[in-house]
């Protein structure tokens, strides 16, 4: 796989909740929570995508925010 982009992280397909046109793809990174991914149906299928497999998780994006947490004293 070649792509353009950075930031590919290897995982493991951990959720898949299917819609009519779109399905919602958890992939679990090693990190606290799973990366979550919103892909077309045609798409999930074309890649064989389902809960097990080994994917990457693709972030291209021209911003990445920040954010901490606030504790009220």
């Amino acid at each position: 796989m070649k792509i353009s982009a950075r930031n590919a992280i290897q995982g493991k397909v951990v959720d898949i909740k299917k819609g009519v046109v779109t399905a919602h793809v958890s992939v679990d990174v090693g990190a606290e929570k799973p990366i979550m991914s919103s892909i077309t149906m045609e798409s999930l299928e074309e890649l064989g995508i389902e809960i097990g497999k080994t994917v990457y998780a693709v972030v291209k994006a021209s911003d990445v925010m920040i954010g901490i947490e606030h504790h009220k004293r």
